[in-house]
């Protein structure tokens, strides 16, 4: 679970969010929207323990993150951005075996159980088959999945994700969901993913965090849908 208690952040005199206090549940898919510049990506990195400059509280699973080493918060949560691996000669399972960095010695040396989780990672998003395959070799949307992969292996109750769907088309961005609430359904993760598809966030998704005038409420997605908000805020007709 993600909580945010008195959460404030902002840039010099411009506020993001301001006093937010809002829980991300276990066992659900939650999309993250709002206008540009409202702060999506910014709240992700704070989450992400990448950005510190704020005020008050981000607790995961109940533990203060400001308190938090580096290493105990790369076993709490993972992070998907946006960039695109295209490394040549780069096989898929070792970027998934990247993933396992919070548990291996010092120098990285990969275990038969580590292996064996980096299996288990590829199979639940179904590229197996692609484990020896070089990342320069891939679509878009096979890149997200192993991607996605690299943070299952990384064994983390919260898995975030900036934009995910990005790049991809249309077919992509549902199956690409439609994985990602499985993940959540099935392995009890709590996901958060920021997104511009409204109708991917509120057909498919359990939970929307509605990011509007320095506020951030979430909803379930099935309320959402009937109440009007969601053309208020973007001023649109869906």
């Amino acid at each position: 679970m993600i909580e945010l208690k008195n959460f404030s952040i902002g840039y010099g005199s411009r506020r993001l969010l301001t006093d937010v206090s809002v829980s991300v549940p276990d066992g659900c898919l939650t999309a993250l929207v709002g206008r540009n510049g409202t702060g999506k990506s910014t709240l992700l990195r704070s989450i992400a323990g990448l950005n510190r400059n704020y005020s008050g509280d981000i607790l995961l699973e109940g533990k203060a993150l400001r308190h938090m080493s580096p290493s105990r918060l790369a076993k709490m949560l993972a992070f998907v951005n946006t960039d695109r691996t295209r490394i040549p000669n780069l096989k898929c399972e070792d970027v998934v075996a990247i993933g396992r960095a919070p548990y291996t010695d010092w120098i990285g040396n990969i275990q038969d159980h580590d292996r064996e989780i980096v299996a288990k990672a590829l199979s639940l998003v179904g590229m197996e088959a692609y484990a020896g395959r070089t990342m320069d070799t891939m679509s878009d949307g096979e890149c997200q999945r192993i991607m996605i992969a690299r943070a299952l292996a990384q064994d983390t109750s919260v898995i975030l994700l900036d934009e995910p769907t990005s790049f991809l088309d249309m077919p992509g961005r549902y199956k690409l969901c439609s994985l990602l609430g499985h993940l959540a359904h099935d392995e009890g993760k709590c996901i958060l993913f920021s997104t511009h598809e409204l109708d991917i966030a509120l057909k498919m998704c359990d939970k929307v965090a509605l990011l509007d005038a320095c506020g951030l409420e979430i909803y379930d997605a099935s309320v959402l849908r009937d109440n009007g908000l969601i053309e208020q805020v973007f001023s649109i007709n869906l």
